[in-house]
């Protein structure tokens, strides 16, 4: 089974219009509003692959019964810990004809107990199972959260994912973690170095390697994506052809694609062809991939 944990899950209300002009009255064109975070996007992608999951994480008031609701709705399970005090955030996504704006929540605080509860959920995963853990930590957390669970669950065979930036990606790699996905600027700020060329990623993924993570996947957005697997191989993509839509989630369904492909086939190079298509189908819609989609552009892959 597969387990998500989204620490700090939350409401994006997306809009679009022509321009933003701050002190204004700004009048959308379109608006939506989908429940979210890193690690529910990844258990709403493998449900749409055809894969279960379980997500896990913490969710409070009126805005987390809807991130359930929406949740429940693609056919997900959830096992959430409902906090009794404030309510899950709610993130603002402005996009206009040439950017992109973000005003994002902070979210209800998480108290002691309620950390003790997840872990004692995370305690009965058993061997051969993958918990993904993804997105950033909420201020009323510990900073070392990912290494304290990733303690509590080390040699029980369980396969761990982490998407998570800098430091809080850096202090787990001693726990061997299955995979993780930085992106390009991510990786050289890592490193405090430039990336100029594939071979230059390349070299620091390995790095990341030699320092624990077993399976390096760098996305690098237009450029396309290298992954660097526990078998020595490396493999390079760009992306497929296609208008980008919306860029929300498509990080976390390369992951998804990534684990949907390994779980099928247990080949590194084509769950990494089925992560750039899935996180390409992600990013060419409205709406997280779906299956015909992300097949659709796998044709076009050289896998």
């Amino acid at each position: 089974m597969i387990y998500t944990v989204t620490f700090n899950p939350a409401i994006d209300y997306i809009v679009r219009m022509p321009e933003f002009i701050a002190g204004a009255t700004n009048r959308v064109n379109y608006e939506q509003v989908l429940g979210g975070g890193k690690g529910i996007n990844v258990s709403i992608v493998l449900k749409n692959l055809g894969i279960d999951s379980t997500a896990l994480g913490f969710i409070s008031g009126f805005t987390g019964k809807e991130i359930i609701r929406q949740l429940h709705s693609f056919g997900c399970k959830s096992d959430f810990i409902e906090l009794p005090n404030g309510f899950s955030r709610i993130n603002v996504k402005i996009k206009t004809n040439d950017e992109e704006t973000e005003v994002n929540g902070q979210g209800p605080d998480i108290p002691a107990n309620a950390i003790e509860e997840l872990f004692a959920k995370l305690d009965k995963l058993t061997a051969g199972d993958t918990l993904v853990l993804a997105g950033s930590i909420p201020k009323t957390l510990p900073d070392d959260i990912y290494e304290k669970i990733m303690a509590r669950l080390e040699n029980r065979n369980i396969n761990i994912v982490v998407d998570a930036t800098k430091n809080l990606l850096l202090n787990v790699l001693k726990y061997r973690p299955f995979l993780i996905k930085p992106n390009n600027h991510e990786l050289a700020e890592m490193f405090n170095v430039t990336l100029t060329c594939n071979d230059d990623i390349i070299t620091y993924a390995k790095k990341l390697q030699d320092m624990g993570a077993k399976n390096v996947l760098v996305s690098m957005g237009k450029d396309g994506a290298i992954l660097v697997a526990e078998d020595g191989s490396i493999t390079y993509s760009p992306v497929p052809k296609g208008k980008l839509v919306n860029s929300i989630g498509a990080g976390d369904s390369m992951v998804a694609g990534f684990l949907t492909g390994y779980i099928e086939t247990n080949s590194y190079e084509k769950a990494f062809y089925m992560g750039v298509a899935t996180g390409s189908a992600s990013a060419f819609s409205e709406n997280l991939a779906t299956r015909s989609e992300v097949e659709a552009l796998l044709k076009t892959l050289n896998n």
